[in-house]
């Protein structure tokens, strides 16, 4: 199906009854839902995949110091993160190519087992290189995984349930949100760390066992229109290379400040660039209408602010003097907000005003962002930033399901790996320059003073560092907003 036939093949339901049909079973007569009899099984079973992969990744951070400090490693702490990062983009790049010439099935599978054992050999490592290694084939399975799903979206969900599937996507994230550093943070204390990684695995034999026989039979096998013999295009495979080595020589150089870091710094460049711009849509960052400014939007929406996100419990507990545990409660109700834009762009009604969506969503981003650093003035209450993110992440779930939406609405069934590899390359990607270059700007203005401040409980003396990263992010949010209304294909 074509871009332009995608665009006219809206569905919009006339009542709220068939609203609530695609999420429920739906009623005698009506379609089904995602929850319905043909559905079911298989949408159990990948958003419980979801689930426990967003437990593990939101767990993980309690357990990490504990594991870093147990194995003598606190110096390579960083690596335990950027290891799973490099290696997902090539997870994802690999995943596109495979699914959309043999079907999704086979890169489910290899990723699950991928990440199951990367997290056993983090589980048991009995040193830090190790426990960074295991991080990274945990990186490799979950970025087979996330794009292979996709994909199962694409092929096993009628359009007019796809924005419902990817709502559920976004939802299983909440509980773990919430839950997991309290939990990771319980089994760590009572248990041990290393169970915070040796009991996902034994969770996902269920999800796996409703799930694969279902993808099996509706999206299994290479769909039409498939390259070839279904071998994989060697040209991205190695863009996929360097696009992971690239980033992990960033990254090393990033974490290793001397003068020779800029050697492995400036190669990591080198290779980073022309991967990036030979992975994802030709004029992506001219903002081209339709699937180029579908990726280029998601990019610019995870960036920005994930990458001011980062910041909030940090000026909370120097500036405000609020402890951690009262800071991290501050970006608690975003969860539910998220959820909660992610179910309303799901609504039938609402598909043919997605653009006005997305844009509307980016403006809640800015102002989120812009109004967080209001704290620093003494008069104005905390709380007005656990309000604001509220709203900024009810943005964020506008946009990010409705991105995931519009990618597939704008693929054709043999693109929709590729496609969606590139989504994920963008989002990951700019939460890492984004997050460098706030970084660079807090350090520049005394970050460094205001972490020593923590360190000594005292409230910091340099406001001013935190707001050259928030005013910077929002107007990057503002930008999203342009971008948001340029997602559909000129007819």
């Amino acid at each position: 199906m074509t871009a332009l036939e995608d665009d006219m093949d809206v569905v919009a339901p006339a009542s709220v009854r068939d609203a609530a049909a695609h999420i429920s079973g739906g009623e005698p007569g009506e379609p089904e839902g995602v929850l319905g009899k043909t559905y079911r099984a298989l949408s159990i079973g990948i958003v419980t995949v979801v689930l426990l992969i967003a437990f593990e990744a939101t767990a993980v951070g309690t357990a990490m110091p504990v594991a870093a400090r147990e194995l003598d490693g606190v110096s390579l702490y960083a690596f335990a993160f950027s290891g799973y990062f490099t290696t997902s983009l090539f997870g994802m790049v690999l995943a596109g190519q495979w699914a959309d010439r043999r079907g999704p099935l086979g890169p489910v599978t290899a990723g699950i087992a991928t990440f199951a054992a990367g997290l056993v050999l983090a589980g048991t490592a009995g040193g830090m290189w190790l426990f960074v290694a295991g991080r990274a084939v945990q990186g490799l399975g979950g970025g087979l995984v996330i794009v292979a799903l996709y994909v199962v979206v694409s092929r096993a969900y009628p359009e007019r349930l796809r924005p419902a599937i990817m709502a559920a996507f976004a939802a299983s994230w909440v509980v773990p949100s919430v839950v997991g550093p309290l939990a990771a943070g319980a089994v760590t204390e009572h248990v041990g760390w290393r169970w915070v990684f040796l009991g996902i695995p034994v969770l996902v034999v269920l999800p796996l066992a409703l799930a694969l026989p279902q993808i099996r039979r509706r999206a299994g096998g290479p769909p039409a229109g498939a390259v070839g013999d279904g071998g994989v295009d060697r040209r991205r495979i190695r863009l996929a290379f360097g696009i992971s080595l690239g980033a992990g020589l960033l990254q090393y150089a990033a974490q290793d400040l001397r003068w020779l870091s800029l050697l492995p710094g400036a190669a990591g460049a080198a290779l980073l660039v022309p991967s990036v711009l030979g992975l994802l849509p030709r004029g992506t960052y001219r903002a081209v209408r339709g699937l180029p400014s579908v990726v280029l939007l998601r990019g610019i929406a995870a960036g920005s602010f994930i990458a001011a996100e980062s910041f909030v419990p940090l000026m909370l507990v120097t500036q405000r003097g609020l402890s951690p545990t009262l800071a991290g409660f501050s970006l608690a109700a975003g969860g539910a907000t998220w959820a909660l834009g992610s179910w309303v762009q799901s609504r039938p009604r609402l598909e043919p005003y997605r653009d006005r969506m997305v844009a509307g969503g980016m403006v809640l981003v800015a102002a989120a962002i812009v109004t967080a650093p209001s704290v620093l003035i003494e008069a104005v209450p905390v709380w007005i930033v656990a309000v604001a993110w509220g709203f900024g992440c009810l943005g964020m779930g506008l946009v990010i399901s409705s991105t995931s939406v519009l990618l597939l609405q704008l693929s054709a069934p043999e693109e929709a790996g590729t496609n969606s590899a590139a989504l994920q390359i963008s989002d990951g990607l700019s939460n890492v320059v984004l997050l460098a270059a706030g970084g660079a700007a807090f350090a520049a203005l005394g970050g460094g003073a205001v972490g020593h401040g923590v360190t000594e409980g005292a409230t910091g003396s340099h406001p001013g560092a935190f707001v050259a990263v928030f005013l910077p992010m929002a107007v990057v949010a503002l930008v999203g907003a342009w971008v948001g209304t340029r997602l559909r294909e000129s007819r």
